[in-house]
C-alpha cells in the first residue's frame, strides 16, 4: 500500500502518449519522445524517485505550448489518480523542471540568405529542398533573425534511433557548400 512513484508516473506517461499521440497526429509538425526515464536502488525495493527526460519539439512556438500542457496535465492527472489510490504512507508530489529550450522559428524562402543558400546548393545537387527542422538555427529564428542550416553532405537514416547511421559521400562537397554560401554572404562575386 506504500506509494511507488514509478507506477504514478507510468499512469502519467501513458495518459501523455495517449494524448500526445492524438494532439501530433494533425495540424502543424510537432513531435515528442519520452528519451530517459530512472529511479530507484534496487528490484525489489520500492524507489524514493521517478524521472523522466521528455523532449518536445514543433514548428510552431503555439503548439510547443499546447504540447506542454497536454505534458503537465497529463501527469498531473496520473499523479492525482494514483495518489487517491493510497492505502497508508505519504502522498507522493511531482515537480517539473525544463532542462533545455529550442524556441521555434522560420526564416522566409525571400530571404536574401535564404536565396544565397539556394543558389549555393545548385553547384552540388540538381534539387534544392528547404526543409524545417530542429537546429542551432532556432535560436536565431526565434528572434526574428534570419538563420539557416546548411547540409553538410553525406547520407544518412534512422536518425535518433539505434540504427541510426552516416555515410560520408560527397562530404567535402558539404564544407564547399557553407564554404560558397558564406562566400555569396560576404558579396564576393564570380568574374
Amino acid at each position: 500500500g506504500l506509494a511507488n512513484p514509478h507506477h504514478a508516473m507510468a499512469k502519467g506517461m501513458n495518459y501523455f502518449a495517449d494524448a500526445a499521440s492524438r494532439f501530433t497526429s494533425t495540424g502543424i509538425k510537432t513531435s515528442f519522445n519520452v528519451g530517459r526515464t530512472g529511479g530507484g536502488t534496487s528490484v525489489n525495493s520500492i524507489p524514493f524517485e521517478s524521472w523522466a527526460e521528455v523532449d518536445m519539439r514543433s514548428e510552431s512556438p503555439v503548439q510547443l505550448n499546447k504540447i506542454d500542457s497536454i505534458f503537465k496535465t497529463s501527469f498531473t492527472r496520473g499523479l492525482t489518480e494514483y495518489n487517491a489510490s493510497l492505502t497508508k504512507g505519504p502522498a507522493l508530489t511531482l515537480s517539473f523542471e525544463q532542462i533545455g529550450y529550442r524556441p521555434s522559428g522560420s526564416t522566409s524562402e525571400k530571404e536574401p540568405l535564404i536565396q544565397r543558400s539556394l543558389a549555393a546548393a545548385k553547384y552540388f545537387t540538381p534539387t534544392q529542398k528547404l526543409l524545417i527542422g530542429s537546429t542551432n538555427a532556432n535560436s536565431a529564428t526565434a528572434k526574428g533573425i534570419p538563420a539557416v542550416t546548411l547540409g553538410a553532405g553525406g547520407k544518412s537514416n534512422n536518425e535518433h534511433s539505434l540504427d541510426e547511421w552516416w555515410l560520408n559521400e560527397k562530404g567535402a562537397d558539404g564544407i564547399k557548400f557553407v564554404l560558397l554560401t558564406l562566400l555569396l554572404e560576404a558579396g564576393v562575386e564570380k568574374k
